[in-house]
């Protein structure tokens, strides 16, 4: 047996058994001619290690082998040699995509009543260069820049009859709240199952100068009516509950109250604390809003995938 086999190994929130090292070991060692990417599929199955849409955790996997394999504690088949630059299909591709289209020079200056835009709407950003749109737009005018976004995401334009106004930004649910745990009631395993139906509002952008009353909660309102929709069409699942912070030396959050999420409380400023690292932030309000009528019920089951 291996020494470290009495250690406890964790991949994001999954802990690896020792029974899950021995039985990734053995197959390692029974199917020696796979490739890696067959060799990784085939143990996401092999030990149900799957998204809620219920596809295999490949990035997650590949991570795990790679962090055994440098400890010593696997060996994998030959990693294969790659092309080191793309075919000729692929450089023409690169020269002739179309650049993003830039930001709007000037920005919209628009104030009055929120009936006087023609209509307002939240577009999907299913374009690699409507995300990159998204992307700039924040770096340039969002207080807090932008940060790729981790695990499951989506991005959304805002946009009326003739501007666009701003843009949405959804990604992964924080690790751990304590508000957030008390309020929903769940235990740390069914947290660690089932955090993935749990979205962040991680970046809420409006355009400086726009200064319309109610557009911000008007916003919100239908990011909650159709993100299930968008959701589902995206990563294969309808997620339960959104969340968002919000600095308190800067607002108030009234927009996020006035779309109907309920304030659950302050984040403690002392983010996931790891040894050798030290973390702090000033303390957020955090805000949620149910998505379903059934979500706490549902978030305290022992694993939601495969429910629709």
């Amino acid at each position: 047996m291996h020494d470290q086999d009495r250690t406890t190994w964790w991949q994001g929130d999954r802990e690896i058994t020792p029974e899950d090292l021995a039985y990734i070991r053995a197959f390692t060692a029974r199917f020696p001619g796979l490739a890696r990417s067959e060799l990784t599929a085939t143990l996401c199955e092999h030990l149900d290690w799957l998204t809620p849409a219920g596809r295999p955790k490949i990035d997650a996997c590949t991570k795990l082998l790679t962090r055994l394999e440098a400890a010593g504690q696997l060996r994998r088949p030959a990693l294969r040699q790659e092309k080191s630059h793309p075919g000729p299909r692929v450089r023409a591709a690169l020269a002739t995509s179309p650049l993003p289209d830039p930001l709007p020079d000037p920005l919209p200056t628009l104030a009055g009543p929120l009936c006087a835009l023609g209509g307002v709407r939240l577009r999907l950003a299913r374009e690699a260069r409507d995300e990159q749109r998204c992307n700039d737009a924040l770096a340039r005018h969002h207080p807090l820049g932008y940060k790729q976004p981790f695990g499951y995401w989506a991005r959304y334009l805002i946009e009326s009859a003739e501007h666009w106004l701003g843009c949405v930004l959804l990604s992964g649910a924080a690790k751990a709240l304590s508000a957030r745990e008390r309020w929903i009631g769940w235990s740390d395993r069914q947290r660690l199952a089932n955090l993935p139906w749990v979205l962040n509002n991680s970046r809420f952008l409006l355009f400086p100068g726009v200064m319309v009353p109610n557009l911000a909660s008007h916003v919100l309102g239908q990011l909650a009516r159709q993100v299930g929709d968008d959701w589902q069409a995206r990563w294969g699942y309808r997620p339960l509950l959104l969340e968002t912070f919000v600095d308190p030396r800067q607002y108030r959050g009234s927009c996020y109250r006035g779309a109907g999420w309920e304030l659950l409380g302050r984040t403690s400023g002392a983010g996931l604390v790891r040894p050798g690292k030290h973390y702090h932030t000033h303390p957020k309000l955090l805000f949620a809003k149910p998505l379903q009528a059934d979500f706490r019920a549902r978030l305290c089951s022992s694993s939601l995938r495969g429910q629709p």
